[in-house]
């Protein structure tokens, strides 16, 4: 096994989408805890072991804030998750604000309600997928801009509040400052961004609705202590994360059926029975963008054997310790029966995702839609010949399906 470099730069190369690059396997065994160079040239710590990674994830040591931004290490040059965020002084405060604001909005039970309305629409989205197969002299369709990427976005508008004819415009902006070949056009986006959350946010003050949005606002209009430019950013957060995520989960778990058949074909028979624990592991294997969850040492810790001081970045490196071999058995196999389930797909501790069910959901009803009503769907290329979007959050370009 190949030695480590001392300071290893990210992002590392991978063979192919679904698999991780070969280096965070020899981390994981040698330093689950690693000083790395950021693709943005800064010096940071990269956590890879299951363990390490949910011990940070709950240590409220860490935080998304810096003791010091202008001190603070750059992860990426997008314009998100590249550096801190919030307010050192009142971050668990603010956290624990939004966490009570937001929690009955994205409830279990509200979001089981939404179940019809998600069902209708990937129904449609079948429909059309169906129409254009039949239109199309070779009969390959991509499932990522006729499924994959509008149900999500779809979905978010409908709790959001968003008008879903303003799907394609932000979904275009969060692209753009999710990428990282242009830093300055990802700024620009974010900035377009915020402005086009603030005129939203003004319509809803003008007019609520029944709607995460208009809740917001209100909650805005009556706190002190809750600005109008941290109101707009966790509105942007919100419909940010609420489709990015789970645009590349349907993509990426299509893929992990489709080069598996006989999970596809296990899928196919029950898709009732089956469905819950393929998302499970489709979570658990999926491996959307090279990089991870961002935090700041709000003190000095140990742990792995290092030391991290205060100030210093930390990147929680999901993706790694999902594949986690003290954790999983055939760890890079992906297995919908395996008994050692779990996994860290929506982190772990306070900042567990709150989109967690919507995201089940959603994929629940995907999956097991396509068993039923596409059970001889197939990839339509060569998995090495699939580009990952060039963007922090990674995911699939295009996904070339027929049946």
């Amino acid at each position: 096994m190949k030695a480590v470099p001392p300071r290893p730069q990210m992002p590392f190369a991978r063979p192919n989408i679904l698999e991780l690059a070969p280096v965070y396997e020899v981390l994981r065994s040698e330093a689950p805890v690693s000083a790395v160079i950021t693709p943005a040239g800064d010096r940071a710590w990269l956590a890879t072991g299951y363990r390490e990674c949910r011990e940070l994830l709950a240590d409220k040591r860490l935080g998304r804030s810096h003791p010091e931004p202008d001190k603070a290490a750059r992860v990426s040059t997008a314009a998100i998750q590249d550096g801190p965020t919030g307010s050192y002084e009142t971050e668990e405060a603010d956290h624990t604000r939004m966490r009570r604001l937001l929690t009955p909005s994205f409830s279990a039970k509200r979001m089981m309600s939404l179940s019809g309305h998600i069902q209708g629409l990937v129904d449609g989205f079948v429909d059309d997928l169906l129409a254009a197969h039949d239109a199309t002299p070779d009969g390959v369709v991509d499932l990522h801009t006729g499924l994959a990427q509008p149900l999500p976005v779809s979905v978010i508008c409908q709790l959001l509040g968003v008008p879903v004819g303003d799907g394609d415009h932000f979904r275009a902006l969060s692209e753009r400052m999710a990428g990282v070949n242009d830093q300055d056009d990802a700024h620009s986006a974010r900035e377009e961004f915020s402005h086009y959350m603030s005129g939203l946010a003004e319509v809803k003050r003008a007019q609520p609705g029944e709607d995460v949005i208009s809740d917001v606002v209100a909650a805005q209009r009556h706190d002190e202590g809750f600005s109008y430019d941290e109101m707009v950013d966790l509105c942007v957060g919100l419909l940010f994360a609420g489709h990015e995520t789970t645009v590349n989960r349907i993509g990426l778990g299509t893929l992990f059926l489709l080069t598996r058949r006989d999970n596809w074909l296990d899928l196919v028979a029950d898709p009732a029975g089956r469905t819950d624990a393929c998302v499970e592991e489709i979570m658990r294997m999926s491996a959307p963008g090279d990089l991870g969850l961002v935090r700041y040492a709000h003190t000095d810790l140990d742990v792995a054997g290092v030391t991290i001081q205060r100030g210093d970045a930390v990147v929680l490196s999901v993706n790694a310790a999902n594949r986690d071999p003290a954790v999983y058995s055939e760890s890079e196999r992906f297995d919908p029966d395996r008994s050692d389930q779990g996994h860290l797909g929506f982190g772990h501790g306070p900042h567990f995702c709150i989109g967690a069910s919507l995201a089940r959901i959603e994929m629940r009803i995907v999956f097991a839609t396509l068993a039923r009503r596409l059970p001889d769907l197939r990839l339509a290329a060569d998995l090495e010949d699939l580009e990952a979007r060039p963007t922090l959050t990674g995911g699939v370009a295009s996904l070339p399906v027929t049946w």
